[in-house]
């Protein structure tokens, strides 16, 4: 089962992280997944592949009914992040996903019709979780040429989607960077290979170097807090990435 904590809570406002999974198959790759609960109100982001739906919807049973998911969040395309649409959908009927318009006319094969998806603009959206306000902040080309991160600013959490990813070992599970630079070492080869413009890269550097983000968390590894969110940023910022650049 996936692991599931509680890592913040104001009041109404809390969110889950249904974190990485020891007892996964080694021909999956890993993921986090972030559920933000507002009251009553609940968002899922990037909810995962069809493959591991069992596991995070156990997980999330054991702390908070999920038939109050109101709606998803799914940063990109990719099938780590929403081919486990049509399960949640065939769940729940109801559920509305939040996606980049670019993809409204592709990840409907993983399942949903008209009514499921709320398209978000190139430049991003404002999202009411009840009175909670999120925002969809465009990180285009990181990878995906139509990505967007979700960020929380009464917690200041920036849910970052593959930004800040690592491919960790067995043995380095916790849910939070402990050492900077020895994590480090397992994000290096997936930035580069993944992150297809230094120019988008340095905007999103430059934009988030002005955001107020005491906790980075990615859909992959382990989450960065206090000093090494900027320490993530300014490593990134000098990073070269995009095509051609080995992995």
């Amino acid at each position: 089962m996936k692991k599931t904590t509680t890592i913040y809570e104001q009041g109404s406002h809390r969110w889950l992280a249904v974190a990485r999974d020891p007892a996964k198959k080694d021909f999956l790759i890993d993921t986090n997944e972030y559920l933000v609960l507002n009251g009553e109100h609940a968002l899922l982001t990037d909810p995962g592949g069809m493959e591991i739906f069992p596991a995070v919807f156990s997980a999330i049973s054991t702390e908070f009914d999920p038939r109050k998911i109101q709606w998803l969040f799914a940063s990109h395309q990719d099938p780590d992040i929403i081919s486990s649409l049509s399960l949640w959908l065939d769940f729940n009927p109801e559920i509305r996903c939040y996606l980049s318009w670019l993809w409204g006319s592709f990840v409907p094969h993983f399942g949903g019709n008209d009514e499921t998806f709320i398209s978000i603009p190139d430049e991003g959206m404002e999202i009411l979780l009840g009175n909670l306000r999120l925002q969809a902040v465009p990180a285009h080309y990181l990878h995906s040429s139509g990505n967007f991160q979700l960020y929380d600013c009464k917690a200041n959490i920036l849910f970052s989607g593959d930004v800040g990813a690592a491919l960790l070992p067995p043995e380095m599970d916790g849910l939070f960077v402990r050492d900077f630079d020895r994590h480090i070492k397992h994000a290096e080869g997936f930035h580069r290979r993944w992150m297809g413009s230094a120019e988008a890269k340095l905007d999103w550097c430059e934009r988030a170097s002005r955001m107020r983000i005491d906790l980075l968390c990615p859909q992959h590894g382990a989450i960065y807090q206090g000093k090494d969110v900027q320490r993530f940023i300014d490593w990134f910022a000098e990073l070269p990435v995009g095509s051609g650049v080995g992995s």
